[in-house]
């Protein structure tokens, strides 16, 4: 049976050991010490809520993204396998809340990838499924469970053209877990000719979509008419920015000074990704000097006020907060990371803006192809976003029209879901 080359396994026993002195954030340092002694806590719940007499698949997902992009997935197949006990394992400590929700029956952080801690959970759940999501394989517990005679299958898969794992050293420390894989969901063609690459048998490569879409139309669906996070502004003069970085907030800031000479009524509600106190600050210093009316932060609004600056200072809201604007703006498309999560302003019929690079994200794609999506220019970004902004306020109906294609465009990718459950079913038959 393959096994991950010995360098790998080498710098996996050097690095975890690393892991504290690099970290310096408490929610981190908190998560590695999790990671630690997860084998402890999921061998402890198998012990006395494993039933031998059940399969039981294991689920991995990395952080909230892919996650939704599993729970879709794990509901469909609950409908097939009702009998499965589920394991749910993710990694990053955004997730940890997000995991706890889940119809699962045990979630908890996922282990180092290390022979040892890999090999002691294997034994305890013994499960008949292992199910990495999007591309977050660990070729440590990949080969490991293939050897036990699990089945190994990923749902969701996705390769960007330029991601890191397609190059040397990473696409020979991993090969040896992608090469175990017994059936792969893809998102679209590219990505399973890149998961080829990466070394997956061609003849176990199946495109099926991509089963967020399931999740976040079904999230917005569900959000109640009458919920007060979707009536904060008047979605006619609205534009709603969604996690944002600091470079999206002094473009949007800018342009809405001038978007206010013509339009002043026009309001902004401006959601960081990461709303913390001295990121706050920082919009509302910036917005003072571009004399701009004061930002006023969510969480102490006024009954019935209207600002014309709305500031985001939670997480996990940003879904509803979208229902407020005719217009969308989604940040990350200024740095390398790549853009954030398109989806759920087009989910509810919004168009959308972004920054130049996306990174070949296939959500921009699709929205780009219906006309719903616009990416400013590198340079005179200001500017273009000061004339696209006036252009949708000036007409609400062609607004509206290009936002409904977005929607339309995800309603024809749903179904992804199903299909990954069915194929998931297929390698447990």
């Amino acid at each position: 049976m393959t096994t991950p080359p010995w360098l790998y396994r080498a710098l996996a026993r050097t690095a975890v050991p690393l892991v504290p002195v690099l970290l310096r954030d408490d929610r981190q340092q908190q998560a590695h010490q999790a990671r630690l002694s997860a084998p402890d806590r999921i061998a402890a719940w198998a012990s006395t809520h494993r039933d031998r007499t059940r399969p039981l698949a294991w689920f991995h997902a990395p952080s909230v993204g892919e996650g939704l992009q599993a729970r879709e997935v794990i509901e469909a197949l609950r409908l097939l396998r009702p009998e499965l006990q589920l394991l749910y394992t993710h990694y990053s400590p955004s997730a940890e809340q997000f995991a706890a929700s889940l119809p699962v029956d045990h979630a908890d952080y996922l282990p180092y990838d290390r022979p040892e801690e890999m090999r002691r959970v294997l034994e305890a759940v013994t499960p008949e499924l292992l199910v990495f999501t999007k591309l977050d394989l660990w070729p440590e517990l990949a080969t490991a469970a293939a050897a036990r005679g699990t089945a190994v299958a990923m749902i969701a898969a996705t390769v960007t053209r330029d991601s890191g794992r397609l190059r040397w050293p990473a696409r020979l420390a991993t090969q040896s877990g992608y090469a175990v894989l017994q059936r792969v969901g893809a998102i679209a063609e590219d990505d399973a000719a890149r998961l080829i690459t990466l070394g997956v048998h061609p003849e176990r490569v199946v495109v099926t979509g991509d089963p967020r879409v399931d999740s976040v139309c079904a999230v917005v669906d569900a959000i109640a008419t009458d919920d007060s996070l979707t009536q904060l502004a008047d979605p006619a003069v609205t534009l709603v920015a969604g996690s944002t970085w600091p470079r999206d907030e002094a473009i949007l800031l800018e342009a809405f000074v001038r978007v206010r000479t013509s339009h002043p009524a026009a309001r902004l509600l401006l959601v960081p990704h990461e709303p913390t106190e001295p990121h706050l600050r920082d919009v509302e210093a910036y917005a003072a000097r571009l004399g701009l009316p004061t930002p006023v932060r969510l969480g102490a609004l006024p009954d019935g006020a209207t600002p014309s600056i709305l500031l985001g200072d939670r997480v996990g809201i940003l879904a509803r907060l979208y229902a407020n604007g005719m217009l969308s703006y989604v940040g990350g498309g200024w740095g390398n990371a790549g853009i954030h999560s398109v989806l759920e302003p087009a989910a509810w019929g919004r168009p959308v803006i972004i920054g130049p690079r996306d990174r070949g994200s296939r959500d921009a794609a699709l929205l780009h192809r219906a006309d719903g999506l616009t990416a400013l220019p590198a340079e005179g970004a200001v500017n273009a976003l000061d004339l696209l902004w006036s252009v949708h306020l000036a007409d609400p109906n062609a607004t509206a029209a290009l936002g409904a294609t977005n929607r339309a465009a995800l309603e024809g990718e749903r179904g992804a879901a199903g299909r990954n459950a069915e194929l998931l079913n297929q390698v447990l038959d």
